[in-house]
């Protein structure tokens, strides 16, 4: 996401301060690991241009590519947010919970309590326009516990080549070893908590 001037004359764009950081800690992860860009492309399957624009902020990154390095660096979503925001505190404001926006794909997602050291659990609000459709290779971590509870609309789940269908109320909860799908199926966006798990 990139802050625009609101006048006529367009300001030169400004990195978001959390893309900013997002994408400072992506480069000091690969280079924790000694990786040049283009082994970090082998392993994640996401070009070295894509990398390194994400990097330097100049790009906001999507789900699927955030999801991607989650896997490669062993992390969750929200563990590898949680990084890049302040330490995390046992009561979270409503008004602190971090939320990130996916704008190419429709998916909002707030991290309700973000996750804390030594704890396995967490839980995130995600809702997702009409007609939204997030597809994620893998899960970033092998294994995860996963529980979805729609609030409110409906949404299609696929998981190991299975589609749920989940109306508000429904709760599905599986783990996660292949790819999975989130598909916005009616006609009004859907509002679902997600219960995360670490094995």
């Amino acid at each position: 996401m990139k802050q625009k001037s609101s006048g006529g004359a367009q300001a030169p764009d400004v990195p978001d301060p959390v893309d900013a950081r997002l994408g400072a800690r992506l480069a000091e992860l690969r280079a924790e690991r000694g990786w040049s860009l283009g082994e970090l492309a082998d392993r994640s399957g996401v070009s070295r241009s894509t990398l390194s624009r994400a990097e330097r902020a100049e790009i906001s990154p999507t789900a699927a590519l955030l999801n991607r390095l989650c896997h490669v660096y062993g992390r969750t979503m929200s563990q590898l947010l949680s990084e890049v925001e302040s330490e995390p505190t046992l009561l979270v404001r409503a008004t602190d919970q971090p939320v990130w926006e996916d704008h190419a794909s429709g998916f909002v997602r707030r991290s309700v309590s973000p996750p804390h050291p030594g704890l396995r659990g967490e839980i995130v609000e995600g809702r997702l326009t009409a007609g939204a459709d997030i597809a994620y290779d893998r899960p970033p971590v092998p294994g995860l516990e996963q529980h979805i509870w729609v609030l409110e609309g409906e949404l299609d789940v696929t998981v190991q080549e299975v589609e749920h269908h989940l109306g508000a109320g429904d709760c599905l909860r599986m783990r996660v070893w292949g790819a999975t799908r989130f598909r916005c199926a009616g006609p009004e966006a859907v509002r679902y908590v997600l219960a995360v798990v670490l094995p």
